[in-house]
């Protein structure tokens, strides 16, 4: 199921990504021979609309746009064809169905954290923001210690805390971390995963935290907040807009360090570590999924923005050579490059599933 749902959520920010392009070709009166859903080979033409062929392809890992005029051996032999080839249109509308794939990702990212926070979106108890049942959960887990032996994840909800005879009277941040403190054997913590009631037992260690026994969590109080449609839309692209901002400071600093020989690949996430987080974010509720696809969906649109042949941001860096050039790259140049490119990007992508796979075991 939860493979599926990958699938369904992959496809999904693929089709909208290819619908920016198509939308952007349409209105700038570039012709679209195709809009693919899934990808060849071809099992059907569902139907056909002003040109454009869609079509129900085999493989179903999202879809994809032909666009006249985008292969630049793909040349036009009248004037008609000329007015709705993709190289003949000024570099400004170039530019626009280059980047409207990204622009769209960013925009369904908006629509998705907004939607959630109209129907309640799990946020930080705060003075400023009026959330409602509040209640203690685990942000973060310190890798290899006492809680993640246990098998804490973050999400879940913190219930109750007992050692021997002793129980939490209160439950939150600090409350907890000094019953921790005080217990100096195996306590047990009492869980809500989900649906699921849990009952984990830890035991306490010192050289975590400074001069205290600790378990190797972050926490924090977590409420529902659920806003009207304007505001839920204008927090909304405040949210965005602050995560578009941590993904991309996080993508150069990854790559910055990749350049160095620094960069660690246990923190990159490939096919099968989504997969798995995919199934984290299913089992904590369907809130929690659309949060978690809308975080893809930023993260695909800023790495499409890399400069990187076959990526749209390598097309777009071609589009700026041209226009500074004033004259446009050797087809066979640029066909050769976005081939090493999609290439190096395959092998990328081996190495990222191979080391998640190592994981596993």
């Amino acid at each position: 199921m939860t493979i599926l749902i990958f699938i369904i959520v992959l496809a999904v920010l693929i089709l909208v990504h290819e619908f920016g392009h198509f939308i952007a070709a349409k209105k700038s009166g570039i012709r679209v021979d195709e809009f693919g859903i899934g990808f060849p080979p071809r099992l059907l033409t569902l139907f056909n609309w002003r040109d454009t062929k869609f079509s129900l392809n085999a493989i179903p890992f999202g879809g994809f746009v032909k666009i006249y005029g985008e292969n630049p051996l793909e040349q036009p032999s009248s004037e008609e064809e000329k007015n709705r080839h993709f190289s003949h249109k000024p570099k400004i509308i170039q530019a626009w169905v280059l980047s409207a794939g990204v622009f769209f990702n960013v925009l369904f990212a908006w629509l998705l954290i907004s939607f959630g926070f109209m129907s309640g979106l799990p946020m930080p108890a705060k003075d400023n923001l009026s959330v409602s049942d509040a209640r203690l959960v685990i942000t973060s887990v310190l890798p290899d210690s006492p809680s993640q032996i246990a098998g804490l994840k973050p999400g879940d909800v913190v219930l109750n805390a007992t050692f021997q005879e002793n129980f939490l009277e209160e439950v939150n941040p600090e409350a907890l971390s000094e019953f921790i403190n005080k217990s100096d054997g195996v306590m047990t913590l009492t869980l809500l995963r989900g649906q699921e009631r849990l009952e984990k037992e830890i035991e306490p260690t010192l050289g975590l935290v400074e001069d205290r026994r600790a378990i190797g969590i972050s926490m924090g109080m977590i409420g529902t907040l659920r806003l009207p449609p304007h505001l839920a839309f204008w927090e909304g692209g405040k949210t965005t807009v602050s995560l578009l901002g941590a993904v991309a400071v996080g993508l150069v600093t990854f790559l910055s360090q990749a350049v160095l020989g620094q960069a660690d690949l246990s923190q990159v996430a490939g096919p099968v570590g989504i997969v798995g987080l995919v199934g984290d974010a299913t089992n904590l509720g369907f809130i929690y999924l659309l949060q978690f696809t809308a975080f893809i969906s930023l993260n695909l649109a800023i790495i499409n923005l890399l400069p990187f042949p076959a990526l749209d941001g390598g097309r777009l860096l071609f589009l700026l050579i041209e226009a500074l050039k004033g004259s446009p790259i050797k087809p066979q140049v640029a066909g050769a490059l976005n081939a090493i490119g999609f290439f190096l990007l395959i092998l990328l992508m081996v190495v990222i599933t191979v080391n998640d796979i190592a994981r596993l075991f």
